[in-house]
């Protein structure tokens, strides 16, 4: 999410930066900042990302605003149901709820555990990464094990791993940087490795 400000971000404090090419300075809290988690998340619930039927926009606002049953990071998501069992208030006791949408929900969460790896990567809302380069990149690794094992070596740009993301047609050096820089960040990579430990991540088909 973009903001107009001039060096700092007005959510989380975060230094803003203007990128070549921006018109606007934009924060680098990342998921720090409130703003840009929820942001994030409603992304992450797409219809193109993972879909997940009674799970929109609008109900990512509430769960991200819940102090008992919060929804802060993708991997909130498929803890929901565990966390419900155990809430003193449960969630189909709630007003707008009730016990056959909450029984769907968590059916709908469920049946996205088994996901491609295209969506996945798409599902990040790593910044430059659209849907057409999350395949193209997941169709050119084809595991997700085996892009994890690349990227956490393509810090070093002067490395094959590195060479290896720009031989990918369409991936250019700014999109590949932000690619990488999204894998490297402590908080970014600690929510990714939390969403996947969720996950059956399906091999995408090489071409």
């Amino acid at each position: 999410k973009a903001f107009a400000f001039p060096q700092k971000c007005p959510q989380c404090g975060s230094s803003a930066i203007r990128e070549d090419g921006d018109a606007v300075r934009r924060c680098t809290g990342g998921l720090i900042c409130p703003a840009q988690g929820l942001e994030r998340l409603k992304h992450f619930v797409s219809r193109k990302a993972f879909d997940i039927e009674g799970l929109g926009a609008k109900q990512i606002e509430m769960f991200f605003q819940d102090s008992q049953l919060p929804i802060r990071e993708p991997s909130d998501i498929f803890t929901l149901a565990e966390r419900d069992a155990s809430n003193l208030t449960s969630l189909k006791n709630r007003d707008g709820f009730g016990e056959k949408s909450v029984t769907n929900l968590f059916a709908a969460i469920e049946e996205q555990r088994e996901i491609g790896f295209g969506r996945v990567l798409f599902s990040l809302g790593i910044r430059h990464v659209g849907e057409a380069a999350a395949n193209l990149i997941a169709k050119r690794y084809g595991s997700w094990d085996d892009f994890i094992a690349s990227i956490d070596r393509a810090c070093n740009e002067t490395s094959a791993e590195w060479n290896a993301i720009l031989s990918i047609d369409g991936v250019g050096e700014v999109m590949a940087r932000s690619l990488v820089n999204a894998f490297h960040t402590p908080v970014e990579r600690g929510a990714i490795d939390r969403l996947s430990a969720h996950l059956s991540i399906q091999d995408a088909k090489r071409p």
